[in-house]
């Protein structure tokens, strides 16, 4: 635990949460700034500031968390038309608590939130560039 840590000072319990769902490894907990109604943070109960710092097995779980609230939320009786599954590492990736989490957030039309991706297409050989340099570093 990380004693600067807001996510870790709610796991121990020192600052109340909305508990969705605990279990040994991970907590879910309502967001207080929902994106829409309904929106889910799913913490692992383990201090990881990124998502690199974690192991598969510790990440499979957190998404199988994540997972198993965006069906609930869709049996929920709550307004979804859709979902996100959102991770964000690192403050250019508007990572705002270091503490790795996933948002589950229930989308509808309308609803204002954004994301957008790729601005220009990028080049076939700048594609294939980039993969060689992935490719390499997968089993390094």
């Amino acid at each position: 635990m990380a004693s600067d840590c807001i996510f870790c000072k709610i796991i121990e319990g020192s600052i109340p949460a909305t508990t969705v769902y605990e279990d040994d490894r991970v907590v879910a907990i309502m967001d207080i700034m929902p994106v829409n109604p309904g929106h889910v943070l799913v913490i692992p109960k383990t201090h990881f500031r990124e998502l690199s710092e974690m192991d598969e097995e510790a990440g499979m779980h957190l998404f199988r968390v994540g997972m198993r609230i965006e069906r609930a939320l869709r049996r929920s009786g709550l307004r979804v038309e859709g979902t996100n599954l959102l991770q964000n590492n690192g403050r250019a990736a508007f990572q705002e608590v270091p503490h790795v989490h996933l948002h589950v957030i229930p989308r509808f039309s309308g609803d204002g939130m954004k994301v957008q991706f790729g601005q220009e297409k990028a080049a076939p050989e700048k594609l294939q560039e980039w993969a060689g340099l992935i490719k390499r570093q997968i089993e390094a």
